[in-house]
C-alpha cells in the first residue's frame, strides 16, 4: 500500500490518502493519533507515530489547534477536543529522555517535548530569569512572561496576557486576551483522567496573586478573582448579589459568571462537632459585579508592556 500527504486548508490538519486497489482511504490527524494511542506500546519507535505527534504539536505551537475551542452551541460555550490530550500523552510515551542541558544547568527530559524558542519578530516577551514554555504550547503575540514562570504543553495563552512571576499555566489551559495572571497564581492543567476538561479563563479575566484555578473550571469575561482565591470542582461559590450557589454538575464544570467579583471568605460548619467547637470552612463569595470602580482599580499598565 503507498499513499501522500495533502495539506487540508479547510480542516488544518494533515490527510494521509493511502492507495488501496482502486479506493482511496483518507485518514485525519485525529484519526491517526487515536490509532497510535490505542497501540499502546506498539508506538514506540514507529516513525508513523512520531510524525503524526511532530505534526499535533506544530499545530498546537501554531495556535491553529486547541485542545478545547469556542463554541456558541456547546451549553458552556467550548467544545473539549479529548483527542488532542491524547496525542500529548502520545507523545510522552514514544519519547525518549534526553539531555536538554543548557550551559551549566543541567535538564533531562523526553525528546518530543524541549522547551520552546522564540524570536522578537513573534512579539512574545519572555523576560530574563528562569521562565520556561514546553514545546506544544500557543503563546499569541504581546504576551509577556515575567521570571520565573512557566507554561505547559497544550497550553494557549492569548494576545496582550501577562503571565506573572511564580504563575505556572498548566497543561492545555486556555487563557483568553488581555488576562492578568498575577504573581503565584496556579492555573491547573489535565492530562490525567484524559476524558477531563481543561481550565479556561475568558478575555479579560485578573486572577489575583496566590490564587489557584482546578479541575476544569470556567472563568467569564472580565470577572475579577481576589488574591487567595481558590476555585475547583468541588468548590460551592456563594453569590451575593443574586442569592444563589453556583456549583459543578454532573456534565458541566463550575462555571464563574461574566464580570464576577470573586473574593475567599467562610461558611459555619453545622453538623457534628464542627457546630460545637464553632468551625467553618473555606468558600469562594461573589460579593460584587465588576463596575467602573473595579475597572479602575484592575486597569493593567500599558507601559510596562
Amino acid at each position: 500500500m503507498g499513499g501522500i500527504r495533502l495539506w487540508d486548508n479547510h480542516h488544518l490538519h494533515w490527510r494521509h490518502t493511502a492507495f488501496q486497489g482502486d479506493s482511496f482511504l483518507s485518514t485525519t490527524l485525529e484519526q491517526t493519533i487515536e490509532h497510535h494511542f490505542a497501540s499502546g506500546a506498539a508506538a514506540i519507535g514507529n516513525p508513523d507515530a512520531e510524525k503524526a505527534f511532530l505534526e499535533l504539536r506544530g499545530q498546537l505551537e501554531a495556535g491553529t489547534l486547541r485542545s478545547a475551542s469556542p463554541d456558541a452551541a456547546s451549553s458552556i460555550g467550548w467544545t473539549v477536543n479529548a483527542w488532542v490530550k491524547r496525542g500529548i500523552l502520545l507523545g510522552f510515551r514514544i519519547g525518549q529522555l534526553e539531555d536538554q542541558s543548557c550551559g551549566r544547568l543541567s535538564f533531562i527530559d523526553k525528546a518530543t517535548y524541549p522547551a520552546r524558542t522564540f524570536t522578537p519578530e513573534q512579539g512574545v516577551r519572555v523576560v530574563p530569569g528562569g521562565s520556561s514554555v514546553r514545546s506544544g504550547a500557543y503563546l499569541a503575540k504581546g504576551v509577556v512572561m515575567m521570571p520565573p514562570a512557566y507554561v505547559n504543553v497544550g497550553a494557549y495563552v492569548d494576545e496582550g496576557t501577562m503571565v506573572d512571576s511564580h504563575a505556572l499555566v498548566g497543561s492545555c489551559a486556555q487563557i483568553g486576551k488581555r488576562v492578568h495572571l498575577s504573581a503565584a497564581c496556579q492555573i491547573g492543567g489535565v492530562l490525567e483522567p484524559v476524558n477531563a476538561s481543561p481550565v479556561i479563563i475568558e478575555d479579560d479575566v485578573l486572577v489575583g496573586g496566590n490564587t489557584g484555578v482546578y479541575e476544569g473550571t470556567i472563568v467569564r469575561s472580565k470577572a475579577v478573582l481576589a488574591a487567595g482565591t481558590v476555585l475547583t470542582r468541588g468548590t460551592p461559590v456563594y453569590d451575593t448579589v443574586n442569592g444563589t450557589v453556583l456549583k459543578a454538575t454532573a456534565d458541566q464544570p463550575l462555571i464563574i459568571p461574566s464580570g464576577a467579583v470573586v473574593v475567599p471568605g467562610a461558611r459555619a460548619v453545622t453538623k457534628g462537632k464542627g457546630t460545637e467547637w464553632g468551625l467553618s470552612v473555606y468558600t469562594p463569595i461573589i460579593v460584587k459585579y465588576r463596575d467602573e470602580k473595579t475597572d479602575l482599580s484592575t486597569a493593567l499598565e500599558d507601559l510596562l508592556r
